[in-house]
């Protein structure tokens, strides 16, 4: 069974370090900007969204638990904020660690959020996945996420 609880501020810097690398990834392989630059953008914009870390007020962050029996094992993050007005989630972060990944954990995971946004009166989780990340990309899908758009970009310098 999937569950959900908050991250401690001690999970924090794990959570940090993993975010900023892959986000820098990301950031390198979809505008083309160096690791150097890719990294200090990622580290700019996540002090930015998260400046108090987990006690940043409207963020939530959370670690996804797997519970077997009496054992409880932490398979990975989940960062969302709510939109209370308009009954919404947006997921800025989800994921399944590494070693865990294949074994349904993903969509285990998305319908234990579902159904526990559901019991607090949310009606839509939005999300923004990368044009290159087709396992993400996969899990969503099969997940009943649709498209919504298409962020695009072209660099005009040489």
């Amino acid at each position: 069974m999937i569950t959900f609880r908050p991250m401690t501020k001690d999970e924090y810097p794990a959570f940090l370090e993993y975010f900023v690398n892959d986000y820098a990834c990301e950031i390198k392989s979809n505008y083309g900007e160096s690791l150097h630059d890719s990294l200090a953008r990622a580290k700019q914009e996540i002090s930015e969204m998260l400046p108090d870390g987990v006690n940043t007020l409207g963020q939530v962050l959370m670690c996804i638990i797997v519970q077997s029996g009496k054992a409880n094992s932490h398979v990975g993050y989940l960062w969302y904020k709510p939109d209370s007005t308009k009954r919404t989630v947006f997921i800025y972060d989800f994921h399944i660690f590494n070693p865990c990944q294949g074994a349904g954990l993903g969509k285990q995971s998305l319908r234990a959020f579902e159904a526990y946004l559901q019991e607090k009166g949310f009606k839509e989780i939005r999300l923004r996945v990368a044009g290159d990340n087709a396992r993400a990309r996969h899990v969503y899908e099969t997940s009943g996420f649709g498209v919504t758009g298409v962020n695009m970009s072209k660099s005009i310098t040489d």
